[in-house]
């Protein structure tokens, strides 16, 4: 059975009503679909400097909205760690010298070392990264 892991823009889509999205989440088992520690981390980090940036008043509450639904959402679906596997599959990507960013080459590297298939719209990098599977449920 194939494994998904959803990258943050796919995850980001995903939690905005993307319907090609969710029609793609909908046709697969819920228990073969992950997203990473990596994309929790992003999001959580950007929903806390919305936080941090937000002025008093309706915006403010609305900042802290959004994480309280963020942090929902990641205590309800399956998130795979960093894990010793994924830390060696990064060093030899980082040995490599992808033009991939950070969070990009860490995503990739634990999708690799569970053999998953990454879901994102972002192909221009991840096609960089050799052996990496990837599926694009943004635009079917």
């Amino acid at each position: 059975m194939a494994l998904y892991v959803l990258d943050t823009d796919t995850v980001t889509f995903q939690q905005a009503g993307r319907e090609a999205v969710l029609r793609r989440l909908a046709a697969v088992p819920a228990e073969t679909v992950h997203t990473t520690v990596v994309t929790l981390r992003e999001q959580m980090r950007g929903r806390l400097a919305e936080v941090d940036r937000a002025p008093e008043g309706p915006a403010l509450v609305h900042a802290y909205q959004r994480l309280r639904a963020t942090l929902r959402y990641f205590c309800r679906v399956n998130v795979l760690p960093f894990t010793p596997d994924a830390a060696s599959t990064l060093a030899e990507l980082r040995e490599r010298r992808l033009r991939v960013g950070t969070q990009d080459l860490r995503i990739a590297a634990i999708a690799l070392s569970v053999n998953g298939i990454l879901v994102t719209s972002n192909r221009r990098d991840f096609n960089q990264v050799p052996g990496l599977r990837i599926e694009d449920w943004n635009h079917g």
